[in-house]
């Protein structure tokens, strides 16, 4: 992107007789948005929530299709068999924010690439709390505490279901499949209908209370979720 700029800069100010001063009032000055807005930059973050949302299901599935089976040792530890449950999904939330920090210490190393290729006059001031305007970037990086809760907690809420419905899938074999998607959909549809009302009600409630509403489900949906893996590991996967 910064060659790129660099070359089309090189091209005009030779073809209109431009001076460095003349070209930066005429035009603006290399801004590193341009970087971090374009495909170079979002591509691989999609692509890394990508390989994290197919590790979601490769978590289980390759303790049970792998070439010894590593599931029945798990399961024959002399431990709760839930703890498996929260290991893997501890294992993926710090997945999660392994890819957001690498993400953090990215920025001031590819601002500084760009900076020395674009020469100084160039170069526009930039700040790490100026990407917040980028709006996958404040789903990623959230402004306040509050926020990180409610979005990670979200994502949190997410993989357990997937996880629960993978346990439920593999406890009642084909039969499993269709209980596993009838499961997902009441579990997203409860978790989303104090959002629904609301919106069918065309905002009869107020902010506060549709996300009292909205952690109340949360801990319901949550809560469901690992007592019915819970339940699955004790009673219905068998070694």
């Amino acid at each position: 992107m910064s060659k790129v700029y660099m070359d089309r800069t090189d091209q005009e100010m030779y073809k209109n007789q431009l001076s460095m001063s003349q070209y930066i009032e005429e035009h603006r000055v290399y801004p590193f948005h341009r970087f971090i807005e374009s495909e170079w930059f979002l591509l691989p973050i999609f692509f890394s929530i990508a390989m994290l949302m197919i590790y979601v299901f490769f978590i289980w599935y390759r303790d049970w299709f792998g070439k010894n089976t590593f599931i029945y040792r798990l399961l024959m530890l002399p431990t709760e068999r839930i703890t498996i449950y929260f290991a893997k999904l501890t294992t993926i939330m710090l997945l999660v924010l392994g890819l957001v920090t690498l993400q953090i210490l990215l920025i001031p190393i590819e601002n500084q690439i760009v900076n020395s290729i674009i020469p100084t006059d160039f170069q526009s001031h930039f700040s790490f709390y100026d990407i917040n305007s980028l709006e996958i970037w404040g789903w990623l990086y959230p402004n306040t505490f509050t926020e990180f809760i409610l979005i990670y907690g979200v994502g949190l809420i997410f993989v357990a279901v997937l996880f629960t419905a993978i346990l439920i899938e593999r406890s009642y074999g084909l039969k499993g499949i269709f209980f596993a998607i009838v499961y997902g959909m009441l579990s997203f549809g409860v978790f989303f209908a104090p959002i629904l009302l609301n919106e069918f009600s065309s905002g009869y409630f107020y902010s506060l209370e549709v996300l009292l509403m909205v952690l109340v489900m949360s801990t319901i949906v949550l809560g469901s979720a690992i007592w019915i893996a819970n339940h699955l590991l004790k009673y219905k996967i068998r070694v």
